[in-house]
């Protein structure tokens, strides 16, 4: 090995080294294959995508030969079969390397994940579960075979993102299925993907918009009555391509289902870790900011001069500060999606608040420092730390958990049981 070897920090190591955090065969070897995935195919392309605001649909065809849209597809329908964890470390790898795709691929694999580990672990009755079954597989094939592309259209500019009314966006049965009408913003994929999970509220004439009746529908693009509207040009997460989705007099047949009616409800009073899939993105950036500043401080960054500015002091102590927000945010959030499961005690629930808070917050906190740290030079559009900056400002605005929403919960929760009233 030469001195050059010797010297070189490798800031493409795993977040989570295996040996450190205990992880099994399956979850190491699919991080490698998704940190190589993102060095190869995500960030050669992240930046002109994002100067653009083009969504990089050539980074989900390349996605489908190595089985990552089929990522939380179980392996019985001839998926890679990842569990909630192990999806959440993979997507960790991935938004190191381009933040826009990696969030945009979260709103794909959410209709996997939701509708197979995640319902699986649902009560469902047998002849509903058994008919799920039979649809999922559809939509799992479309993934497999296709390549299909899923998005998860989500905030509609009120209260029902944050789990407050029922979703605007309405489903009226009729004979075979259902009339959607609504309108979805911030619509990540909106105009690239093949098929909209959208949710919405199944409701019949006379009847109130009820929470417990939202329907979680796959919805074609290319169904009579949808259309994708207004422009994007946001600040970041540019790559994501977050129109406005509208659906009129859309219909959908009854088995377009992603979930059993009444199951998406059920899955947000028991399993609330499925709110959580946004944070691995961001802990991704978090990362990334890090390894981009001690790469530039030794003089490591490809395409620069090989100048080292790591004898300074005052850089010495602000990568030190860096570090420290790094491990502690990483072990917060890495106990958090360990203990993803139905049914979480309360102290759980809170864990994924506080994550979700510090991953978010952090990650902008850790870009922040790195381009104080670093310098004028850093912020050039040649280099990845302002988009880092960029991106990672927007976490903290995420629906349904923003910053603000997980204060409120963690302060009203840890006061408050359920049920509980001041007199």
């Amino acid at each position: 090995m030469n001195k050059i070897d010797i010297d070189k920090v490798d800031t493409d190591a795993p977040i989570f080294a295996p040996d450190a955090f205990r992880l099994n065969d399956f979850q190491a070897e699919l991080i490698a294959k998704c940190r190589r995935f993102g060095k190869k195919y995500l960030a050669p392309r992240a930046a002109q995508h994002d100067r653009d605001a083009t969504f990089p649909i050539e980074n989900f065809r390349d996605m489908h030969p190595e089985g990552l849209l089929a990522i939380c597809i179980p392996k019985s329908d001839g998926g890679i079969g990842a569990d909630y964890m192990t999806y959440s470390l993979a997507a960790a790898e991935m938004g190191r390397y381009c933040g826009a795709t990696t969030l945009s691929w979260n709103m794909h694999v959410c209709s996997t994940l939701w509708s197979g580990p995640l319902s699986d672990d649902m009560e469902i009755p047998a002849d509903v579960r058994k008919t799920h079954l039979q649809r999922r597989a559809v939509h799992y094939k479309r993934i497999i075979d296709d390549g299909a592309v899923y998005a998860q259209p989500f905030s509609e500019g009120g209260a029902a993102a944050a789990g407050a009314v029922a979703f605007g966006t309405e489903a009226r049965p009729v004979d075979g299925g259902y009339i959607v009408n609504g309108k979805k913003i911030f619509a990540s994929l909106s105009g690239s993907a093949d098929y909209y999970g959208a949710l919405c509220t199944r409701r019949a004439e006379g009847e109130e918009a009820m929470r417990r009746n939202t329907l979680y529908l796959g919805i074609p693009a290319n169904a009579p009555g949808v259309s994708v509207t207004g422009d994007w040009d946001p600040l970041g997460m540019r790559g994501t391509v977050s129109r406005t989705l509208i659906f009129k007099d859309v219909f959908v047949p009854e088995d377009a289902a992603l979930m059993p009616p009444g199951v998406y409800y059920q899955a947000v009073l028991r399993y609330p870790h499925m709110f959580l899939t946004l944070s691995p993105t961001y802990m991704g950036l978090a990362q990334a900011a890090y390894d981009f500043t001690v790469a530039y401080l030794r003089g490591e960054v490809p395409g620069m001069p090989p100048v080292k500015r790591r004898m300074f002091p005052t850089k010495q102590l602000a990568v030190a500060e860096m570090k420290l927000m790094l491990e502690q945010t990483k072990a917060l959030w890495f106990q958090a999606i360990s203990e993803a499961r139905a049914n979480p005690s309360k102290d759980s629930i809170l864990r994924a608040y506080a994550a979700q808070h510090t991953v978010m917050e952090n990650a902008n906190a850790l870009a922040v420092k790195a381009i104080r740290t670093c310098g004028g030079q850093a912020m050039l559009k040649s280099l990845p730390l302002e988009r880092i900056y960029r991106d990672s400002r927007c976490g903290s605005l995420m629906l349904p958990w923003t910053a603000e929403i997980c204060m409120d919960r963690l302060g009203k929760e840890t006061l408050y049981e359920p049920g509980e009233k001041d007199e």
